[in-house]
């Protein structure tokens, strides 16, 4: 079973050999990967097309677009805490990393960015973009040097200016991103201190990582087949409550507690260790309404949901979930029976958690099959019960709307062929998304970021849209705006 750490550990090599690839290296691969090279290059000519047809239709598609070219890859991308509104755009922190080759350190970054409000960009500016510039609505505020790969970074939603990250090792790292000093990323710089260290794990944990939504509870899962649950609630300090403290960080109040300054990061042990895969855990995701039940996705193709209440084993263990490994899960925040859970299978399901029983029998209640490669990340959309996003190896960004799966009216506007439920297409990276993040603060508005390794060489591709709104909203609330419009066309149309 190809693992998500067994896939970046390819990765990675494979981006250090085409950094420093020599003559030898090219011959080789001309002499022995001949019809290998041939069929992926028939594959990126189709993807490249396929990207084409996409930026013609940009001013089409979507309200407000920007694109930012990364130099490193990043495996990870979050939303922070939004920092000021004007009448035109908002700013608002954004979280990334750099994946190096080890000619530089790893970072975690802290950028600024702009986000325009809805129609206010112009249709011709939005589609006007190098593919290898940089944005200008993407600033970087602060590089923190981390210890080893960022492979993943989750916000803490009570307080988005504290975060989590995974590496290639046992702990969790938690950061205070405001009060981090701001570092230069230099070969033999060292590595920043994170705030806390969370110690539990007895393996790598690489990718599982959550925070929870109602305490400032971390749960993480690993190699070692286990999820570990913390309590970070005693090292937040109370600053918002105290009404003498004026000079606060965006994002909220709180910020870690520093016992000793002199001293090594201080580390929390576990709340409690829960048993139950055969394989690594590649993802978990607490219930919105609860901080003591989550769930957890592996390798094992189970999904299994905990109660912390009910001891350390499953409360309820869905053993064939998917029909290959499980790399993604998410809860949803509107309605709390449904999960959604991703996997190698190329497939999206849709669980019920009423339906699942303790003995392992669980059907889900739907399957989403759109993606064409594995299912990377999944995530429901905090602006409606019924819609979420999943991103894949395929490159593609699909958004789905249950609700419309076998209606009528659903099957008669839907393109031919297109799965039901799919009602919009992301084409606008070039290689796999491997992750993504709904906007809590600007509606419909997501952030996607893809490792361009692949198809570039190196580097990734960042990017924030918004789907013109013409898609998403009621129809009759659309036509009717559209017959506003109707003369108008009407008399250019004669006009040309």
């Amino acid at each position: 079973m190809e693992t998500q750490s067994g896939r970046k550990k390819e990765e990675k090599k494979e981006r250090k050999t085409k950094k420093a690839s020599s003559t030898t290296i090219k011959e080789e691969k001309r002499e022995g990967k001949m019809k290998e090279r041939g069929k992926s290059g028939a594959q990126q000519q189709s993807v490249d097309e396929k990207y084409t047809q996409w930026k013609s239709l940009v001013p089409v598609l979507y309200d407000w677009l920007a694109n930012h070219n990364l130099v490193w890859p990043s495996l990870s991308c979050r939303w922070g805490p939004q920092l000021e509104q004007a009448t035109y755009k908002s700013r608002q922190r954004l979280y990334l990393s750099e994946q190096t080759d080890g000619s530089v350190p790893n970072t975690l970054v802290i950028a600024n960015c702009e986000v325009v409000k809805p129609r206010v960009a112009a249709a011709e500016h939005i589609s006007q973009f190098n593919e290898e510039a940089r944005s200008p609505f993407v600033k970087k505020f602060k590089t923190i040097i981390h210890p080893g790969e960022v492979n993943r970074i989750r916000e803490l939603p009570q307080n988005s200016k504290i975060v989590a990250t995974h590496t290639d090792s046992p702990d969790v790292l938690i950061w205070d991103v405001e009060a981090q000093p701001n570092r230069h990323a230099v070969l033999g710089a060292a590595d920043s201190r994170p705030d806390l260290i969370l110690t539990g794990h007895q393996d790598n944990a690489e990718f599982a990582l959550a925070m929870c939504p109602t305490e400032p509870f971390v749960l993480s899962g690993g190699k070692d087949k286990s999820v570990v649950l913390w309590s970070i609630h005693d090292h937040i300090s109370t600053l918002a409550s105290d009404p003498s403290s004026t000079s606060k960080s965006p994002g909220s109040g709180g910020s870690i507690v520093k016992h000793d300054k002199s001293s090594d990061s201080p580390s929390v042990e576990p709340r409690g260790v829960y048993q139950g895969h055969r394989d690594t855990v590649e993802d978990v995701q607490f219930c919105p309404s609860s901080a003591q039940e989550f769930c957890s996705v592996g390798d094992d193709s189970c999904l299994i949901l905990w109660d912390a209440r009910a001891g350390i084993g499953p409360v309820v263990k869905v053993e064939k979930a998917h029909n290959a490994d499980l790399h993604c899960v998410d809860w949803n925040p509107h309605d709390d029976n449904l999960i959604l859970t991703g996997s190698a299978d190329n497939s999206v399901r849709m669980f019920d958690r009423r339906n699942l029983t303790s003995d392992g029998v669980g059907s889900p209640i739907y399957k989403f099959e759109g993606h064409k490669a594995a299912v990377l990340c999944v995530q429901w959309s905090p602006d409606k019960a019924s819609v979420f996003g999943s991103s894949a190896e395929d490159g593609f960004l699909n958004i789905w709307d249950y609700d419309k799966v076998g209606k009528k009216k659903e099957r008669g506007t839907r393109a031919p062929n297109s799965p039901p439920g799919l009602f919009f297409q992301h084409a606008g990276h070039r290689d796999k998304v491997v992750d993504f993040h709904w906007n809590a603060y600007d509606p419909w508005t997501i952030v996607s970021v893809s490792d361009d390794c692949d198809s570039t060489g190196g580097g990734g591709t960042l990017q924030i849209w918004r789907m013109s709104d013409l898609i998403y909203r009621p129809e009759d609330e659309v036509l009717a705006e559209l017959e506003n419009f109707k003369q108008h066309i009407i008399t250019c149309t004669s006009k040309s």
